[in-house]
């Protein structure tokens, strides 16, 4: 087969686009507020990861503002060579005090900080051992690795266990799982996993992306939700979810940190965080830290809408965070369900096959610190006339 013949090939997406329900690479016009403009149309946004609303905040605009102008746009170098600059080193230094661990460092992406950690400690004879729901940057990161992948049932423990009892007691072995996992909107059982961790000496990683700025102290995460932070060894963060910007970082022990900077190739073989997006994510950690109620109002808004969605019968899988699954099954219903919402004016974001099981699509919602509860009224009762409609509940 020639090598383009699946590009020639590829129609599904026709397929959907004729029928009037392809959903993707929607053009917004707009910041990223609670409500955005979609083709002119002010749409009750549903679908964003910007779980504290900060990237519509004065003062995470005017920090990004005000770095551009003392430092340019880019650094047109890698951190490794030419594109360091002060305000990255301040960042590590308030994200490893954030974490409470000894150091990090920063990543262009959060994808490239789970390449960059887990291809640069897992090695030849190593194991890096993920739950089968982690997200693609960490599946990635095994393959790119030259360790042994070996993987588990979703936060099944039993499973977890039978895989570290397959492997040699000595060998050298990576948990890597997601802290909030991004569609089934769960918490990792890191208690159990540290546990387990300690009895087949292991090393655990967490993947906080969408942990920071909803659960622990003032936001930071996962282990600090648990009071696990010493026994957890590698913190992974991005920016672009509560921390309104782009970019990622590992927080570990000062060791590690430094082996990374030598050994991760994402991070040597990649231009530095911009100076914009590091400032952004500077102001955005003082906020969190200095205004906890915004992350109350967050649970607050969680809550109402959970309650909501099960009080009229929706399935919301094991979900406890503003991340909420609702069950609709069918791949062509769910896009049908995205369709007629936004028509009603709401944006959701439809899940389908293989990113889940067949037969479990699922319109995936996430709640934000800035939407009102009106705004929250309103999208129930749209979420369940259509549900209605569809005989979905």
């Amino acid at each position: 087969m020639e090598l383009f013949d699946k590009c020639i090939n590829f129609v599904a997406y026709k397929e959907i686009e004729q029928a009037g329900l392809y959903p993707y690479f929607q053009p917004i016009s707009s910041e990223q507020g609670t409500e955005v403009i979609i083709n002119g149309k002010k749409i009750l946004m549903l679908g964003s990861n910007s779980y504290l609303g900060l990237t519509v905040h004065p003062k995470v605009k005017q920090a990004a503002i005000d770095a551009i102008k003392k430092y340019g746009t880019g650094c047109a170098g890698s951190r490794f060579l030419n594109g360091t600059l002060d305000i990255h080193i301040e960042l590590e230094e308030k994200l490893a005090k954030f974490t409470k661990k000894e150091k990090a460092v920063l990543f262009s992406t959060g994808f490239q900080a789970n390449l960059g950690a887990i291809a640069g400690l897992v090695g030849k004879d190593d194991y890096v051992i993920i739950d089968k729901s982690d997200h693609a940057s960490i599946v990635d990161g095994t393959k790119l690795s030259f360790g042994e992948v070996k993987r588990f049932f979703h936060n099944d423990m039993q499973s977890l266990e039978k895989v570290l009892q397959s492997i040699d007691i000595n060998a050298g072995k990576l948990i890597v799982i997601d802290g909030v996992y991004s569609m089934d909107g769960d918490i990792a059982n890191l208690p159990e996993i540290i546990n387990l961790k300690k009895r087949y000496n292991a090393r655990v990683m967490v993947d906080d992306a969408h942990a920071f700025g909803v659960i622990g102290k003032n936001g930071s995460g996962t282990a600090s939700h648990f009071n696990l932070i010493e026994k957890t060894d590698i913190i992974m963060g991005t920016f672009s979810k509560s921390f309104a910007s782009l970019g990622g970082f590992i927080a570990a022990d000062t060791y590690v940190i430094d082996y990374l900077k030598h050994f991760a190739r994402s991070l040597i073989f990649s231009a530095s965080i911009t100076p914009a997006s590091c400032a952004a994510v500077l102001a955005s950690l003082e906020i969190m830290q200095n205004e906890p109620e915004l992350i109350g109002k967050l649970w607050a808004n969680t809550n109402h809408m959970r309650d909501g969605l099960k009080s009229v019968g929706f399935d919301t899988f094991q979900s406890c965070t503003p991340i909420i699954p609702v069950l609709v099954g069918d791949d062509m219903k769910v896009l049908q369900y995205r369709k007629m919402l936004f028509e009603e004016g709401i944006f959701v974001n439809p899940v389908v096959s293989p990113a889940v099981p067949k037969n479990k699509a699922l319109i995936r919602l996430s709640l934000m610190a800035t939407h009102t509860f009106d705004q929250i009224d309103f999208a129930l009762e749209k979420i369940t006339k259509v549900g209605k409609h569809l005989g979905v509940i």
